[in-house]
């Protein structure tokens, strides 16, 4: 195009078009004598745009190294993760509903299949709560005791799902950005609890790692009911028809005293065994929980 421009200017001889012959031609010799001098003074790494031409493309070096390619695992994780406020939640009592069964009153039972929680009141009724159970390949069932009860606890992810989850910190204070809500019941010497969630929304479907998850008002109510020694049931299905009985072997269920006839005193009691009450004798020992798969947390 200058080429043109140029030529023209010489045929018309316009004063304004040797002006700009003037100035375009200062420029280009600018520019192709500092290009010169960069392609003889410049090391040869630097000049790499031309590298199609001269030869291989130089050797880049990074000031930093770049993370791209390697593993999460060694990206260090955040130490301490803030699990936010700590409001005060009420309990909420659940439904109570009709439910035949030969459980000790204030014992645990929970239908993973429909994915239910039943605190006993009596040998007909029980509390019913609406739960989270274990996704697939984390399910278990076994009997536990509670071992413990903590409000807003903290949250500790095992090694596993922060290697799945390189995001997670090594620790969570309890909060509400905490995924164990504002209770924790905790189940024997294992990893398993039945807690409380801020997911709302998972109630009611197969989501957790082996946990059991509650609504907060909920798992604060049951927590207020239980105390450490409380039995806790995981079966994977409550018959449909019948009473639902505890595993054989597992608890000695204690037949409700009849009321004697009148005029016929009652039996006299054991020594040691109050009138009208079952000795107090051993329990057996209660089977392990038995999880399926129950890799990474338990939540």
């Amino acid at each position: 195009m200058d080429v043109l421009l140029i030529t023209r200017t010489l045929i018309t001889g316009s004063p304004i078009n040797r002006r700009l012959i003037n100035w375009r031609a200062v420029s280009l010799c600018f520019w192709t004598a500092l290009g010169a001098l960069t392609a003889v003074t410049a090391p040869a790494a630097a000049q790499s745009i031309q590298w199609g031409i001269w030869g291989e493309p130089p050797e880049r070096h990074r000031a930093e190294p770049s993370f791209l390619g390697v593993p999460p695992a060694s990206i260090a994780p955040k130490a301490l993760g803030e699990g936010g406020g700590r409001p005060e939640i009420a309990g909420k009592e659940p439904a109570t509903i009709a439910f035949e069964n030969g459980f000790e009153p204030g014992s645990i039972i929970i239908d993973t299949a429909a994915r239910k929680l039943y605190y006993t009141l009596s040998r007909s009724e029980a509390y019913a709560y609406p739960v989270a159970v274990g996704k697939e390949g984390f399910t278990w069932t076994g009997v536990e005791r509670v071992s413990r009860i903590e409000r807003w606890p903290d949250w500790i992810p095992p090694a596993e799902m922060r290697q799945r989850k390189p995001s997670l910190p090594i620790r969570m204070t309890g909060g509400l950005n905490n995924p164990l809500g504002a209770r924790a019941i905790y189940l024997g010497t294992t990893l398993y609890r039945i807690h409380g969630t801020n997911d709302a929304n998972s109630i009611g479907s197969a989501a957790s790692s082996g946990c059991f998850r509650m609504h907060n008002a909920h798992v604060v109510h049951l927590a207020g009911l239980v105390e450490p020694g409380t039995l806790v049931f995981v079966v994977k299905r409550l018959p449909k028809d019948g009473p639902a009985m505890p595993p054989e072997g597992t608890v000695q269920v204690t037949a409700p005293v009849e009321a004697a006839p009148p005029g016929v005193p009652p039996p006299a009691a054991a020594p040691g065994e109050a009138p009208g009450q079952a000795t107090d004798a051993p329990k057996p020992a209660l089977p392990a929980a038995q999880p399926q798969d129950a890799a990474g947390q338990k939540i």
